[in-house]
């Protein structure tokens, strides 16, 4: 069905084998402090481990499969595809017409070319002139811009359906329902059902934008995330809902392209997830693009339609009790996200819960109900897409009788604004809350020789260590290009290094990645472009 020259095959391949999450993405449990999966229970083996020398191979057979997935998005395909390298004859099914779940098609992967887009926007109404720029008459195309967004999402699920062709896994079309241990029900747009069998079912059904209860969301002017990645037009008035990852990401976009963006967040900081030296810059941040933030704040009510010319109101209480309240043309709730288990398993079958709501497994990603696993946003964890992957893979590996394991304390977490955010570990703020001792390096990006070449001197890394070992903790990263620096701590933390080690290792000057070294360097005061402490 699909071709590819060569040179595109290329591309899609490295494209597909490299989709971040949203804030991380992606989508992220706005304000979920710790990882919840050390609270996993110890349930007994269910079924033995798959020998995959002795593993069946034969797809004639559309009805019976070693391991049927039930979710396209990152976690499903990531896993679906390991599957397929392990020998096992796997069935991925999906609702939509292309796979790449929640992240690749109305999440990650758009949101971050319209930021990528309108960040070039406000770059050269604001910036330019500093370079020598000068550009008449600065305007842009929004139609233009949601096209290539949408041209970039085409691209990149092409290329998945391709490589589950590639990997001889059988794509399967509707939705997937548990009905008895290793029994899955297909139902297909068309109303007719299949009934497949699965000697292993993986759960990997993603989530979807959490709701308040007191505010109907219309999809039309009270919005999620999704409608507000394809407004056909700039919003005059944007008010939104919550301060974390989606929220952020998507007011900047709007801020950009003229959209007067009032955020408003319950809790003390924006980001809370991060230490408050980082949310005060991001802050400073984003307010300097034109948004307004309303913290420790409380939406009351949102009515559509005031009766004054305006598309909604919003009615809110700030933390001294005062009453607020706010028009707008477009009213975003980004308060995070819920598991997605609607009609994925059977009621009968007592599948349990935690009690917030997500999917009960044990270390091997095992449900209560014998040869079913879940991996993904319905488990605990941050619902991150990155992080999805990683169980997918480390599940399937446990399925195979192989060691598979992801390491909850090195799993990245971004935000994509301008600065963006980055961390990994333990922060600062959960140290002290904890009396966990830790040793601070800090060093800012005014200090880096490349971040004032690149004209993008704001913020700073920092890592933390513990106080007798020097192992690595954590890292939090404010600043250009923050997202792909942050992998450096990611690896001395999943190999159990020091802050030694990453400030000994030689970097490329100049390179924003000169910043990390240092701020290692300092942990132990011995950074060598910043004074001593």
């Amino acid at each position: 069905m699909l071709s590819f020259k060569p040179a595109h095959l290329a591309i899609v391949l490295v494209l597909v084998l490299d989709l971040s999450a949203w804030g991380d993405d992606e989508f992220e449990d706005e304000h979920e402090q710790e990882h919840e999966n050390d609270s996993r229970g110890g349930h007994q083996p269910l079924l033995p481990p798959l020998d995959p020398t002795h593993l069946s191979v034969n797809h004639t057979s559309m009805a019976s499969f070693d391991l049927i997935v039930l979710g396209g998005g990152p976690a499903g395909y990531t896993g679906a595809i390991r599957a397929a390298q392990l020998g096992l004859n796997t069935a991925i099914i999906d609702n939509r017409e292309v796979l790449g779940g929640t992240c690749l098609n109305i999440g990650c992967i758009p949101s971050k070319a319209l930021l990528s887009s309108s960040d070039h926007f406000h770059f050269a109404r604001h910036q330019a002139a500093r370079h020598g720029l000068k550009f008449e008459k600065i305007s842009f195309d929004l139609t233009q811009m949601m096209k290539r967004k949408q041209d970039v999402v085409r691209q990149l699920t092409q290329g998945l359906e391709f490589l589950m062709k590639k990997n001889k896994i059988t794509r399967l079309f509707g939705t997937g329902e548990v009905v008895a241990p290793g029994k899955v029900v297909l139902t297909k747009k068309d109303g007719s059902q299949e009934e497949l069998r699965g000697r292993h079912v993986v759960l990997a059904t993603g989530s979807v934008p959490a709701e308040l209860p007191n505010i109907t969301i219309d999809r039309q002017t009270v919005v999620t995330s999704e409608e507000a990645l394809s407004f056909d037009e700039v919003p005059n008035e944007l008010v939104v809902i919550g301060a974390g990852s989606i929220g952020l990401e998507l007011g900047s976009v709007w801020a950009r392209l003229g959209s007067k963006v009032t955020m408003i967040e319950f809790l003390p900081r924006i980001a809370a997830t991060f230490d408050p030296d980082v949310t005060q810059v991001l802050q400073k941040a984003v307010e300097s693009e034109g948004v307004k933030f309303y913290l420790e704040t409380t939406v009351t009510a949102v009515t559509v339609g005031d009766g004054n010319g305006a598309a909604a109101k919003v009615d809110a209480i700030d933390k001294g009790k005062q009453k607020l309240q706010f028009s707008a043309d477009k009213v975003l709730v980004a308060v995070g996200r819920i598991p997605y288990l609607f009609g994925a398993v059977a009621k009968d079958l007592g599948l349990k819960l935690t009690e917030r709501g997500r999917v009960a497994v044990d270390d091997h990603y095992r449900t209560n109900i014998s040869g079913l696993y879940a991996i993904g946003d319905v488990i605990d964890g941050p619902m991150l897409a990155h992080k999805g992957e990683d169980e997918g893979v480390a599940c399937v590996e446990r399925i195979a009788g192989k060691a598979g394991h992801v390491n909850y304390d090195a799993i990245p977490n971004v935000i994509y604004t301008n600065p963006e955010v980055a961390g990994v570990g333990l922060t600062e703020d959960l140290a002290k809350q904890k009396g966990i001792p830790v040793k601070v390096g800090k060093f800012p990006f005014v200090a880096n020789g490349r971040a004032l070449a690149n004209d993008q001197p704001q913020g700073f890394a920092k890592i933390l260590a513990d106080p007798k070992t020097d192992r690595l903790l954590g890292a939090q990263i404010i600043g250009f290009g923050a997202s792909e620096l942050i992998p450096e701590a990611v690896t001395i933390i999943e190999f159990g290094g020091s802050a030694e080690d990453l400030g000994r290792t030689v970097h490329a000057h100049p390179t924003l990645s000169e910043a990390v070294k240092e701020a290692a360097l300092a942990v132990n005061n011995q950074a060598f472009s910043i004074p001593p402490r």
